[in-house]
């Protein structure tokens, strides 16, 4: 229907739009020529778009008359619902709401289109006014034949246009009459819909305990509602009479036995003597030994699969409703089957499986209750004893197989035993229908995390086996999105996901949207709803991929144009991007909070002001570290601060790091970098001049000296080409003429020039026979005596013992 309507719209729409503006022509004659073809042109295409209209307009009518039937259909299911059977007063609300919120997104902009008709309306009027008026004693006779041409087209186009706004009207008055019918059907509807949230959440007045002693009485009413409930109606033609319910049955049986076959024979036979005959041992080995679960996951996707066909094939409402209750069944049944082949070791699946058995058997009574609208006082005599069953199963596997199942399911488990202690007490308490969606809940919940578990086990795997990590950002971004971004934002939607389709078992999915979008804090600084929550964490996964990914690609771009200084503007780009997203991520979580832009003012100037004198000395090194970061030092280059010597390891906000020679890391405060008078030795061209002396002995050749060391200094690798070497006659000192040379070497192995050039200078020296002084001591003895001999000789004796 949304379709014809909108070609309808579109046909209106064209139907009533200007024709080509006439403009100002060399004469009256010319202008009324082309006004008369313009006209002409217009009349033909609005009498062609006129029979397009009438036609449009019967399907319109075919429309709304099936609208109008389909409305009467759930009025007529919805006001005749008895109390006690809350699955098909649910369904009965939901088809009228449904209905509704369906028909107000087709709603059709009459009150536009009409506005547009009237503006040509009375364009038209004034055209034909100005014509009819028009002197024609003043005009030639070509011209009065355009004239009366013209005029007679424009009285034509505005009947047209009449005509169109009459129907627009009539057309209008319709849709507001179904409308209105609706709006109430669906009002009540709502009010039913509080009935049955009564039933799920206030039903302490029927215990189980009174129930059980009054048990023949509940046994007699449950048996005579079931009876009036299921009892065949002779000659019916309802599609959902129990009948209807026996043939649902018959085809599920008949469907699953063909699935079972169907994977048998492939699975068990045909793709097994395949991949015996094959060369792939490893897959083989894998496949044999589980093989048996795989024919199982498959069983239920290939049901899962003709269920679709039958959902499609069936154009009955029972069948639409059950068949798509069961598909989601079959969704969890499989989810649970493939992530534990994915997952879990052969010999520990079988284990696996039964941890989650009574979960699955239970879920799948909860959604045979639904498919089968069964009363609400066979609910609550069946249901609890069967969740009390379930919970010892569940602990009883619990205790036998816990040591044989991976620790996540173990995890799941325990959750699973915990919903249905919780359950257990409801449904005992009188909160039946509670217990039932709490545990359609855990069950919808189960679903969700098992399906991104095993996606993300399975991207995992694969990024493992692609060394996707080690790839470059421009080779694995795709993937990391994936894994990064949505899978978490799945998983954070999930809790909402299976809240909106455990309602939806007592069709209260627009309801519980309603409570998603409810604001939980409603006040003038600040309002924000549970959906409102799970948009800004999402929001913090993107923002964080984008920071990351972007910082990578921006280091990626600075070691490819320029890799020393890489490592110091990747730091500087780091800090302005994570500060520049994360501001945006801010602003936007505070508009999604609706947070009041005055009052978050208000709080942050307070906050600044206090916090600015208590962190007056972090925002001053703040300051200098961004300056730093600007270009004054990257990492990677030598300094030297305060006599310590160093490479610089990383700049931050407030301390700059700093990896001395000796291997010891020092981190000087940014501010003191720019107190203190620091070398930067390495900003210009990473050379530094090295300062050497040596003495030689007076009377040596000081020119000849000279030039021998500048001569074989200047030849060694160590030194800078570009920088000659220099050598001066520093001073005279006691007992030598003391020599400087300046030379430039490397920053980096400065140590190491400095032993090589010493060890030249002394060859040098040596093999051009310059002495080079060394301290001497002379002794002179004045007198000896005897004594001082015999000592002498004394000491020499134990010296040589």
């Amino acid at each position: 229907m949304k379709k014809r309507i909108f070609v309808i719209l579109i046909l209106l729409i064209a139907f009533i739009l200007p024709s080509n503006a006439v403009l100002k022509e060399d004469s009256i004659t010319t202008t009324l020529y082309i006004l008369r073809s313009e006209l002409t042109n217009a009349h033909l295409e609005m009498e062609k778009q006129a029979k397009q209209t009438k036609d449009s307009q019967k399907q319109l009518f075919e429309q709304i008359t099936q609208i109008l039937n389909q409305a009467n259909q759930n009025a007529l299911m919805l006001y005749s619902q008895k109390d006690g059977y809350i699955f098909d007063l649910a369904y009965a609300c939901h088809e009228a709401t449904e209905q509704f919120n369906k028909f107000k997104t087709q709603s059709k902009p009459f009150q536009k289109i009409l506005r547009k008709n009237n503006i040509e309306v009375a364009r038209y009027d004034s055209l034909i006014n100005y014509l009819q008026k028009m002197p024609k004693q003043f005009l030639d006779e070509r011209s009065q034949i355009n004239r009366n041409v013209c005029l007679t087209l424009a009285v034509n186009i505005r009947r047209q246009l009449k005509e169109t706004e009459e129907q627009l009207q009539q057309d209008q008055r319709i849709y507001d009459m179904i409308e209105s019918r609706l709006q109430s059907l669906n009002d009540y509807a709502d009010i039913r819909y509080q009935e049955i949230q009564n039933n799920i959440f206030n039903n302490l007045a029927d215990n189980y305990f009174s129930i059980l002693r009054s048990f023949n009485r509940e046994m007699y009413q449950t048996e005579n509602t079931v009876k009036e409930k299921y009892k065949p109606t002779p000659n019916s033609i309802s599609q959902w009479d129990s009948k209807y319910i026996g043939f649902l049955f018959i085809i599920l049986i008949t469907w699953s036995f063909i699935s079972i076959f169907i994977n048998i024979i492939f699975f068990r036979f045909i793709f097994t003597w395949l991949i015996k005959k094959s060369n792939f041992t490893k897959i083989r080995d894998r496949f044999l030994a589980k093989r048996t679960p795989i024919i199982m996951a498959m069983t239920v996707v290939t049901f899962g699969i003709f269920l679709g066909i039958i959902r499609t094939s069936f154009a009955q409402n029972f069948f639409t409703m059950a068949s798509g209750l069961l598909m989601q069944y079959t969704w969890l049944l499989g989810v649970i089957l493939i992530s534990l082949l994915l997952r879990v070791e052969s010999d520990k699946i079988k284990s696996a499986f039964l941890i989650y058995a009574p979960l699955i058997v239970v879920g799948f009574i909860v959604i045979i209750f639904r498919v089968i609208l069964i009363p609400n006082t066979l609910v609550n005599l069946i249901f609890p004893p069967i969740l009390l069953f379930n919970l010892i199963w569940q602990a009883y596997v619990i205790y036998k197989k816990h040591y044989r199942v991976p620790r996540s399911d173990m995890f799941f488990s325990y959750i699973s035993l915990t919903i249905f202690v919780a359950s257990v007490i409801l449904s005992w308490s009188g909160y039946t229908l509670g217990s039932v969606q709490l545990l359609i809940w855990w069950v919808m919940m189960l679903t969700c995390i098992l399906t991104l578990n095993c996606l993300s086990q399975w991207l995992k795997s694969w990024g493992e086996a692609k060394e996707m990590e080690k790839k470059p950002v421009q080779k694995n971004w795709f993937f990391r999105l994936i894994y990064k971004v949505v899978l978490p934002c799945c998983g954070v939607f999930s809790f909402i996901v299976s809240i909106y389709w455990a309602a939806e078992v007592f069709n209260l999915s627009d309801t519980v949207w309603e409570i998603f979008k409810y604001h939980i804090v409603d006040s003038k600084e600040i309002s924000f709803s549970l959906y409102g929550i799970c948009m800004v964490i999402n929001l913090w996964f993107i923002f964080n991929y984008i920071v990351k990914v972007a910082n990578e690609i921006m280091e990626a771009r600075f070691k490819a144009k320029d890799p020393t200084t890489a490592a110091s503007r990747t730091v500087m780009t780091r800090n302005v991007t994570q500060a520049l997203v994360w501001a945006i991520w801010l602003l936007g979580s505070l508009h999604i909070l609706h947070v009041s832009w005055t009052w978050f003012v208000v709080v942050s100037g307070g906050l600044s002001t206090g916090i600015g004198f208590a962190m007056k000395d972090i925002l001053e090194n703040i300051y200098y570290g961004i300056s730093l970061m600007a270009g004054r030092i990257k990492i990677g280059d030598y300094i030297v601060c305060d006599g310590i010597r160093g490479r610089v390891s990383s700049i931050n906000y407030t301390s700059t790091m700093l990896e001395a020679l000796d291997g010891s890391i020092i981190a000087f405060q940014n501010s003191q970098l720019f107190t203190k008078n620091y070398k930067n030795l390495t900003r210009n061209h990473g050379y530094e001049l090295d300062t050497l002396e040596v003495g030689v002995a007076y009377g040596s050749n000081i020119s000849e000296v000279k030039k021998l060391l500048k001569e074989n200094v200047s030849k060694l690798d160590c030194v800078y080409k570009k920088k000659p070497v220099t050598v001066l006659l520093k001073s005279f000192d006691d007992s030598c003429i003391t020599l400087k040379i300046l030379v430039w070497v490397n920053v980096l192995t400065k140590a190491l020039d400095d032993g090589e050039i010493m060890e030249c200078i002394y060859k040098t020296l040596n093999d051009n026979n310059i002495e080079i002084p060394f301290p001497q001591r002379e002794i002179t003895i004045k007198s000896i005596t005897s004594a001082n001999v015999k000592e002498l000789e004394e000491n020499t004796t134990s010296e040589n013992k």
